[in-house]
C-alpha cells in the first residue's frame, strides 16, 4: 500500500440563524436549587425548597461538587413572568420554554403541572408518570424545549410562577448542563418548519436530489411567503443552482418540495431562506450536500479485510473472509490448521483446532468476471482481536429501545448492502436486553442465570442466526448491579453471566461502568482494575474466545492498564456525539494514548456517528457535515481504533455506504503492525498525523480544522519521509505524481 494524503475542508455548517423581531426574553438565571432525591411533592408550587443546595443550570451538578450518584434528582426554581411578554408577542401562539440539555431524561413542571418530558410536550391535564425514567431511553445530548399556550391555565401572570424539573442520570455526569435556560413568546420563525434533514440527498446519474417538507406549526394562523434554496460551492461562495418556492400554508399544513442538483465533486452548501408576507423577520438553514470518493465496487473479486486474525487453541473458530465482487464466488483455501475447514460457497472458516502457532493460509476467490488471490496469517495462541474490531454497535441508534428483530435486521442489512465484504464483522447488542432493575419480575432463575427481556425470546437463536450469516455476536453489561439504562446487571454474577455468553455463542462483551461506582471504594488504579479483572477470568474460564471491551470512559488512564485486566480494548474518553465539537475534541486528543495500542490491545475513542442515529428510538441524520465524516472515518482509521457502526443499517444511503466501503481507507485502521498515528505537524489550524504500515510505508491523515480553506507545503523530514515520495490517495483509490523533498496541498 502506497502513502496518501488525506484532503479534507472542514466547513461547519447545519447551524440555523434566525432573526427575531421584538420578542421579551426572560432568562432564568435563578436561584436554582437542587435535590438528590426524588419525591412527586418536589413538583409543587407550595413546596419550600430553601434548604435545597443553589446549583447552576450550566454544568452537571458533578462538576459543581455534588457527589456522583444514579437515579433521579430535582431541580426548583422561582421566576415572575410579566404579561408584557404576552401583550408584547407579534404572534399569539403561546410561550417558549427553552432549558438546554438534560442529561439523561427530564419531566419539566410548571406550577405543579407536568407540561413537557424529554423534549415532547405534555397536554394540560396529563397525569405525570411518577415511577423511574430509565425506561424512557436516554437523550442526553438533545436540548429541551417545550411550548406553552398563552391561554394555558398553568401560567400564572404578573406573578410568582415554579419551574420544577425531575431528572433522571443513568451514569456519568447529569443534569442541567448545556445552554442558557430562557422563556419567550413565541415568534413567527418558530412557527414555520422547514425539515430537510428528514430525507438525504440522493444520487442519480451526474444528479443529487432530495425531498423536505415544509409546515404551519400554528393552530389558528395562515403563513405566506417564499422559500429560495440556493446551492453555494463550499470554498469559493458561487452560487451554482437556485430555485425559488412560494408558499401559502393553512394552519397545521405541510407542502413536499424537491430539488435537484448536480452532484458535486467537494464541499457544496445548500441554503434555505424563507421570508414572510406579514413579517419582517428571516429564517436562513444550511446544510452541506453530500458527495462521493469511494470509486465504484468492482464485479471482480477482491479480498478485504484483516489479514491476521488471533484465535485461542480447542476454541470454537468462527470467520468470514471478506470479499467483494459479483456473487456467486467459489473459495479455495489452502494451509488451515487441522480442526479448521472452508465453506467453498460462503467462505466462512470454522472448526476448532488444537494446534499452536502461526499459519499462513492461501485463499483463492473466483466469480464469472476473474479472480483474486491472497493470504491471510492465523495466530493460534492467547492473543484475541489482532486487528481493532470493525462491527455495529446498537446504542447510538437504538438506545435503550433495541429489540431482536432491529438487531436481525441490521444483520441482514450487513449481508444484503455488501459491508460484511469489506471485513465489517461484530453485531453487538448494547444496554436494554435484560431485564430492568426496578421491574417485580424475576431477574435471574434459581441457578442465577441472568434472564431476559421479552424483546428478546432467544438469546441462542440470536447467536445462532449471526453465526449462519458470517457475523460475530456482542453483548453489553456492566460491573456494577445495574446498566447505564438502569437494567440488571452482573454483579455477583460474573461467573454465571460468562456462562450464559458462551452457551448463546457470544464473542464479544462491552462491559460499561455504570452503576459500579456505587461499588467501588474509590477511584484508585487497584480499584478500577477489579471488576475488570474478575470478570476476565471467568471469560478466560469458558470454552469460547470472547473479546472483552472496557468501557470506563478513560479513567485513571486505562490505555496504561487496560492490557494488565485482560482488556482487547478501551475506551478512552467520554460517549461521543453527533457534533463537530464531540468528534474533533475527542479524536484530536487521542496522541497521548497511542504508545499502547498494539495488536490485541486497542485505543477506543467510541463508536462511528454517521448514517441515521439518536439513541433511539426517534433518529435523525447525523449532524456532522460531510467533510467532518470523512474526517472521523480518516481520523479513526488512523488511530487504529475499533470501528463499531452506530447508526441504523436498514436506512443506509448511498453516501453513508460509500464512507463505510472504502478498503483503502480500512486497511490503514487494520493493518497488522498495529501502531497508532500521532501528529507529526502542528501549524495553525493544519494537522498532520502519520501512522507506520506493516509494509514500510506511512500513512498520512492532513486535516484542516478551522473554518477557510488553508494551503500547506509539507518538507518530508518534518514529518520524518524519505526525501522522494509517491503519495496515493487512499479514498480516490489512485496514485499521485512523485514528489521530491516537498509537496503542497490546498485544504
Amino acid at each position: 500500500m502506497q502513502p496518501f494524503a488525506l484532503r479534507i475542508l472542514l466547513f461547519l455548517l447545519l447551524t440555523t440563524s434566525t432573526t427575531f423581531g421584538q420578542t421579551d426574553v426572560i432568562i432564568i438565571e435563578g436561584p436554582w436549587k437542587f435535590s438528590p432525591s426524588d419525591s412527586p411533592a418536589f413538583a409543587l408550587p407550595e413546596f419550600d425548597e430553601s434548604a435545597w443546595a443553589p446549583v447552576s443550570s450550566g454544568q452537571s451538578w458533578e462538576r459543581q461538587g455534588f457527589d456522583k450518584l444514579d437515579g433521579h434528582v430535582w431541580y426548583r426554581v422561582r421566576l415572575f413572568i410579566p404579561s408584557t411578554i404576552r401583550d408584547h408577542a407579534r404572534v399569539s401562539e403561546g410561550l417558549r420554554l427553552f432549558l438546554g440539555k438534560v442529561d439523561d431524561i427530564d419531566q419539566t413542571y410548571l406550577n405543579g403541572w407536568m407540561i413537557g418530558s424529554n423534549g415532547e410536550n405534555v397536554a394540560p391535564g396529563v397525569a405525570p408518570d411518577t415511577g423511574s425514567m430509565a425506561r424512557l431511553g436516554s437523550s442526553w445530548d438533545e436540548e429541551r424545549i417545550y411550548t406553552i399556550p398563552l391561554s394555558d391555565p398553568r401560567i400564572q401572570w404578573d406573578g410568582e410562577n415554579v419551574l420544577a424539573v425531575r431528572v433522571y442520570d443513568g451514569g456519568g455526569p447529569g443534569g442541567l448542563w448545556s445552554g442558557t435556560p430562557h422563556l419567550r413568546a413565541l415568534a413567527i420563525t418558530d412557527l414555520l418548519g422547514i425539515d430537510h434533514a428528514a430525507n438525504v440527498f440522493h444520487f442519480e446519474l451526474q444528479w443529487i436530489s432530495k425531498t423536505f417538507s415544509v409546515s404551519n406549526l400554528s393552530k389558528h394562523l395562515p403563513i405566506r411567503g417564499t422559500l429560495i434554496v440556493r446551492a453555494l460551492d463550499g470554498i469559493s461562495g458561487s452560487e451554482g443552482y437556485r430555485k425559488d418556492f412560494a408558499f401559502a400554508l393553512k394552519p397545521g399544513a405541510i407542502e413536499q418540495y424537491s430539488i435537484s442538483i448536480p452532484a458535486p465533486q467537494r464541499s457544496l452548501v445548500v441554503e434555505y431562506q424563507a421570508t414572510f408576507a406579514e413579517f419582517t423577520e428571516t429564517i436562513s438553514i444550511r446544510e452541506e450536500a453530500p458527495y462521493m470518493l469511494t470509486p465504484p465496487v468492482t464485479p471482480a473479486p477482491r479480498i478485504n479485510g484483516p489479514t491476521v486474525v488471533g484465535a485461542r487453541p480447542g476454541r470454537p473458530f468462527h470467520f468470514l473472509i471478506p470479499v467483494s465482487g459479483t456473487r456467486p464466488l467459489e473459495f479455495e483455501v489452502a494451509g488451515l490448521p487441522p480442526g479448521l475447514t472452508v465453506d467453498p460457497l460462503t467462505g466462512i472458516i470454522a472448526g476448532r483446532t488444537g494446534e499452536r502457532g502461526t499459519f499462513r493460509v492461501d485463499i483463492a476467490v473466483k466469480n464469472a468476471f476473474g479472480d483474486a488471490k491472497g493470504t491471510l496469517m492465523l495466530d493460534i495462541g492467547e492473543k484475541l482481536a489482532l486487528t481493532p474490531p470493525m462491527g455495529w454497535n446498537s446504542w447510538n441508534a437504538w438506545g435503550l429501545a433495541v429489540d431482536q428483530d432491529k438487531v436481525l435486521a441490521s444483520a441482514r442489512a450487513y449481508r444484503e448492502k455488501g459491508l460484511a465484504e469489506h471485513g465489517w464483522s461484530y453485531i453487538n447488542v448494547d444496554d436494554g436486553w435484560e431485564i430492568v432493575g426496578d421491574s417485580p419480575l424475576p431477574k435471574r432463575d434459581d441457578s442465577g442465570k441472568i434472564l431476559v427481556n421479552d424483546k428478546f425470546p432467544d438469546m441462542k437463536a440470536l447467536g445462532d442466526s449471526l453465526h449462519a450469516l458470517g457475523l460475530k455476536f456482542g453483548i453489553y453489561s456492566s460491573p456494577g448491579p445495574l446498566t447505564c439504562g438502569g437494567y440488571t446487571a452482573s454483579y455477583g454474577y460474573e461467573k454465571n453471566d460468562a456462562e450464559s455468553y458462551a452457551t448463546w455463542g457470544v464473542d464479544y462483551l462491552k462491559y460499561d461502568w455504570c452503576s459500579y461506582g456505587n461499588i467501588a471504594k474509590d477511584l484508585s488504579r487497584p480499584e478500577l482494575m477489579k471488576p475488570y479483572s474478575l470478570m476476565r477470568r471467568m471469560l478466560d474460564e469458558v470454552n469460547r474466545d470472547i473479546v472483552f471491551s472496557l468501557c470506563q470512559y478513560g479513567m485513571g488512564n486505562v490505555w496504561e492498564w487496560g492490557a494488565d485486566v485482560g482488556g482487547d480494548l478501551w475506551r478512552t474518553t467520554g460517549d461521543i456525539t453527533d457534533t463537530w465539537v464531540s468528534v474533533s475534541s475527542i479524536g484530536f486528543r487521542q496522541g497521548v494514548n497511542a504508545p499502547f495500542a498494539a495488536p490485541g490491545q486497542w485505543n477506543d475513542p467510541d463508536m462511528l456517528v454517521v448514517g441515521w442515529v439518536g439513541w433511539g428510538p426517534h433518529l435523525h441524520p447525523s449532524r456532522l457535515t460531510p467533510d467532518e465524516q470523512y474526517t472521523h472515518i480518516s481520523l479513526w482509521c488512523l488511530l487504529s481504533a475499533p470501528l463499531l457502526i452506530g447508526c441504523d443499517l436498514t436506512r443506509l444511503d448511498p453516501f453513508t455506504l460509500n464512507l463505510l466501503t472504502n478498503d483503502e481507507v480500512l486497511a490503514v485502521d487494520q493493518d497488522p503492525l498495529g501502531k497508532q498515528a500521532t501528529p507529526s505537524l502542528v501549524r495553525d489550524s493544519i494537522q498532520v498525523w502519520t501512522k507506520p504500515l506493516a509494509d514500510g510505508t506511512t500513512a498520512v491523515g492532513i486535516f484542516n480544522i478551522g473554518s477557510l480553506p488553508r494551503s500547506l507545503t509539507i518538507v518530508f523530514s518534518e514529518i520524518g519521509l524519505p526525501e522522494q515520495v509517491t503519495f496515493r490517495d487512499l479514498w480516490r483509490q489512485r496514485t499521485l505524481l512523485p514528489a521530491q523533498k516537498s509537496a503542497s496541498f490546498d485544504i
